[in-house]
């Protein structure tokens, strides 16, 4: 008996199978219309940042479409999409599924608040002025299924001028520590948003101490570490204080080593102790840890801090436990110009010289030489 399929049902059967991209579900095919989903992603300091999209074509099938994009395949403003009841629909940013901006912490957007999470990315072009609209709603197709109830924030953006773009792209033009900047990029149009991250220092603190619970917390040289982007950002100081003994005394991962001590005495002094600073600045020079080009490095950080005083006495404590040494004469060279004493700075200058250790040095030390007899500043 031969299975017969009636033409209404053949016609049936046709129309829900070319119907959308939901019935190929589990199959792996080309993207709809060949747009082919892209992603970038972005740090901003402690924050990841990214957005995943479908990437449309200026030139389609042999079309041209260069000056037919914006206004006229993208419309102006918003637009009845003739599906799903959307009558005042935005632009999808990009083809096929929502495109979908994701942020791991909050973050402001052109200023304003946007919470973590992912949002589906929709705009609605302008020929001055463009709304961007980040949406609850991360799993519709494009923007047919939008409803302006799920706004979870609106900005307004201005659009520029771009190099040509073949395919629609999102680039981070700019960035920063705690800044970038996001651009949909497509033929000759750009459309630049700001994103920035408030509180991106105390982030940090919060990654370091989930962290030092964990088994980096066995290693004296992470709480050090951790005590020190603290006081060098002067932020959170009681607890870099707490990091900083804990590195020092702790009886489990305590360690009293020129480093550790070393950071103990800034922290101390970044609290207002003063008297324990200079006892335990005394501990770190005095630590059998201590090598010439350690407590050279501590006085070149006092230098490039402006404290010349204090940089001073760190170089003649090194002269003292570790005589005519390169870095200690080399230490002692940087101290006395840094004083403005160009005839000392010269006499170290030139005991260094022949103790350099490689040829960039010697090199180096010659030059600096040259420039103190010349009368000249050395670069500090």
């Amino acid at each position: 008996m031969r299975f017969r399929v009636r033409p209404v049902v053949a016609l049936a059967l046709f129309v829900l199978f070319a119907a959308g991209p939901a019935l190929a579900q589990g199959l792996t095919l080309p993207p709809s219309g060949d747009n082919q989903r892209a992603k970038v992603v972005q740090h901003i300091g402690p924050v990841k940042v990214s957005v995943d999209y479908s990437s449309p074509r200026v030139v389609l099938k042999g079309t041209d479409r260069r000056g037919m994009i914006w206004g006229k395949l993208v419309p102006y403003g918003l637009s009845d999409l003739g599906f799903n009841n959307c009558t005042s629909c935005p632009w999808r940013a990009g083809a096929n599924m929502n495109t979908v901006f994701s942020t791991s912490n909050d973050v402001k957007i052109e200023g304003q608040s946007l919470p973590a999470g992912s949002y589906g990315l929709h705009m609605i072009p302008g020929e001055t002025e463009w709304t961007v609209i980040f949406s609850k709603d991360t799993s519709s197709w494009g923007s047919f299924s939008y409803d302006p109830k799920l706004d979870a924030l609106r900005v307004t953006v201005k659009p520029e001028k771009s190099p040509y773009h073949e395919w629609l792209t999102f680039e981070f033009t700019d960035r920063e520590p705690e800044k970038a900047v996001v651009a949909l990029k497509w033929e000759e149009l750009a459309v630049p948003i700001t994103i920035t991250v408030p509180g991106a220092k105390e982030i940090y603190v919060e990654i370091l101490r989930k962290e030092l619970r964990s088994d980096l917390g066995f290693y004296p040289s992470n709480w050090r570490m951790a005590a020190d982007y603290c006081i060098q950002n002067k932020v959170d100081l009681p607890e870099a204080l707490a990091w900083a003994r804990k590195a020092v005394t702790d009886p489990n991962v305590g360690e009293q080593n020129f480093q550790n001590l070393t950071t103990l005495w800034r922290a101390e002094l970044a609290n207002g102790l003063d008297a324990d600073a200079a006892k335990t600045l005394d501990k770190a020079l005095a630590s059998p840890t201590a090598t010439p080009i350690l407590i050279h490095y501590l006085g070149r950080q006092l230098l490039g801090e402006g404290k010349k005083a204090e940089a001073m006495k760190i170089f003649q404590t090194n002269a003292k436990r570790f005589p005519n040494q390169w870095p200690v004469n080399v230490g002692l060279m940087r101290a006395y110009a840094a004083m403005g004493d160009k005839k000392k700075a010269l006499e170290y200058a030139k005991l260094a010289a022949p103790q350099a250790p490689d040829p960039l040095n010697k090199k180096n030390l010659e030059n600096m030489v040259k420039l103190l007899e010349e009368g000249k500043d050395i670069p500090q």
